[in-house]
Order: C-alpha cells, then sequence, then structure tokens
C-alpha cells in the first residue's frame, strides 16, 4: 500500500515537472520574439526578470551580434567567402542560432540557405549539384540551414537513398569539401546535440503552441521513433565526414540560450577578422523647392489606426 502511495506521488510529481518544461518551452518562445524586436537597448544597470543568465545572454548576444557586423564588414571589404553548416536531430536549436546570427546583418551578404525536397530532375542530377549554386561569391557568407549532409541523415534513416548512394556520398564528400577550402572557401560544420528527453519536451510544447504546430511535420514524429537509428548515422557521419580541412563541431544544445551564444562565441573565432575603418557618413542637407507642395494621402488608402 505504502509503495503504491510512493508511485503516486512519484506520478504527480513527474506530471507537475512535465508542466513546468512546458511552460519553461513557451517562455522561451516569447524570449525570442522579444530577442528579435530588440534594437539597441543594452543591460546595463537595467532590471530584468529571470535572474542573473538572462542578464547575462541578453548582455553577450549584443556584444557577439557587434562583432558578427565587424566580420561581415571584413567579410565584405576582403572578398572573403564563408559556408556554415548546422545540423542537429530536430528541434534541437539549429533555427534559433541561424535567427541571432543574421538578426543584425545585412542579408545581401549573410544569406540561408533551407533547401526543400529535391525535384525529380534533381534526383537525376549529380548529388551535390544543387548545394553548389548556393555557395558564396566573394564577400558573401552562406548558411546552410541542413546541407548535404541530408544523405548521411535523414535519407539514410528514412531509406530516401540506397546503400550505393550512401557510400557513394562517404567517398565523395571529403573530397568535395576539401575542393571548397582549396578554392577559398572557409567552411564550418555544426552538429546541434540534444537529449531524448530534451527533443520530446520540445515537441510536446511544440504540439500545446499553436503558433509553433507547424514546426512538427510527419518526419519529425518519425524521428522520435527512428532515434536510435538516427544516433548511429550521426555517429558514423561524424567519423566519416570529419576531415582537417573541415571538422566538426559539436554543439551542446540542451539549453537553447547557452547553445547560442557558444555556437556564435565560437564561430567568431574561426574567421580571423578585423574591425574594418570605414568614414562618418554625413547627412546631406534637405533640398526645398519653394513651388513643391505635398499632396494629401485619400483617405481610402490608408490602413485603419486601430493601434
Amino acid at each position: 500500500m505504502g509503495e503504491n502511495v510512493v508511485s503516486e506521488e512519484r506520478a504527480g510529481l513527474s506530471a507537475v515537472e512535465e508542466r513546468l518544461r512546458t511552460r519553461e518551452e513557451i517562455l522561451d518562445d516569447i524570449d525570442e520574439e522579444f530577442e528579435l524586436e530588440l534594437d539597441d537597448r543594452r543591460f546595463e544597470g537595467e532590471a530584468v526578470e529571470g535572474g542573473s543568465f538572462r542578464r547575462t545572454y541578453f548582455r553577450e548576444l549584443l556584444r557577439m551580434q557587434g562583432e558578427l557586423v565587424k566580420l561581415q564588414d571584413w567579410v565584405q571589404e576582403t572578398g572573403y567567402r564563408l559556408v556554415v553548416l548546422f545540423e542537429g536531430r530536430d528541434s534541437a536549436g539549429k533555427g534559433g542560432a541561424i535567427k541571432r546570427i543574421t538578426q543584425r546583418l545585412n542579408p545581401r551578404i549573410c544569406r540561408v540557405a533551407a533547401l526543400s525536397a529535391p525535384t525529380e530532375r534533381e534526383r537525376t542530377q549529380w548529388y551535390f549539384q544543387r548545394y553548389v549554386s548556393h555557395l558564396p561569391s566573394a564577400g558573401e557568407i552562406v548558411l546552410f540551414d541542413r546541407s548535404w549532409y541530408n544523405r548521411a541523415g535523414v535519407e539514410r534513416v528514412m531509406g530516401f537513398c540506397t546503400d550505393e548512394q550512401y557510400e557513394e556520398f562517404f567517398r565523395s564528400v571529403p573530397e568535395f569539401e576539401r575542393m571548397l577550402v582549396r578554392s577559398g572557401i572557409k567552411l564550418v560544420k555544426y552538429w546541434f546535440s540534444i537529449t531524448d528527453d530534451e527533443q520530446e519536451r520540445r515537441f510536446r510544447a511544440r504540439i500545446e503552441d499553436p503558433l509553433k504546430q507547424w514546426k512538427l511535420s510527419p518526419m519529425d514524429l518519425q524521428s522520435r521513433i527512428r532515434w536510435e537509428d538516427y544516433t548511429r548515422a550521426k555517429e558514423e557521419m561524424l567519423e566519416r565526414s570529419s576531415i582537417e580541412e573541415a571538422p566538426w563541431w559539436v554543439v551542446q544544445a540542451v539549453d537553447k540560450k547557452k547553445a547560442r551564444l557558444n555556437c556564435i562565441n565560437h564561430l567568431l573565432s574561426q574567421v580571423p577578422y578585423e574591425a574594418v575603418e570605414r568614414p562618418l557618413a554625413q547627412l546631406p542637407p534637405r533640398t526645398y523647392h519653394p513651388d513643391y507642395e505635398r499632396q494629401p494621402t485619400p483617405e481610402s488608402l490608408i490602413v485603419p489606426e486601430i493601434y
């Protein structure tokens, strides 16, 4: 009898803990939107809810985003070419890290490549062909939100490629990446790692959040069923495709905020950038013409001011 009571109490605690973790996940999503609205605010001396690390997080994020702007200016000035691959489990936080990297950068210089499933025509091409067209020109940065390593992950696990295609990928990918490096491209590869339990929590939070339900695809659900298959595929990928010219770097991503900071900090250390001196822009005086009269905007064209 006593053991049953203890078991029920543990089950009750587990349910409470699960609700708390789900609430934390939703609050983290709110934080993401708050971050993306930030402009030039700083948290020095400002009271911020959520404890000391949250203050540290925002302070460090803004500081490193300033460094990313310097990196961008240097890339543009020197003609440097940078490619960054983001791989990892579904819901591991790759997209959140990419958002924080690109948030304050010029999209003409730093762009994201997130390719959809290959078309029938693309399936008949050389495997790397559709990725090559997204590689950077001089003075550009490209972030791949998933990349050619789809073949080593989802295609392998879900049976979308043959054993022969899989083996050919691992024969080709080291030479393909060495060729990119020899051509002058800096290639950085990140794997975002989370635990089984953490992925389940994030998926449950997506189910409960109507603004995030679209992120939960049938393929994501399959990744839960095939967790161990994906683990084996990941381990083989890291072992067979980490080369001296472009090694894999693993980001511990159970804590999203720490993962973002650690990833950005590491990325900054991979590029020998320095501040580019630019003359301060001078705002020219407004030109006035005495015969110009501004015409009123028709009321029918104005968006209703509800707020």
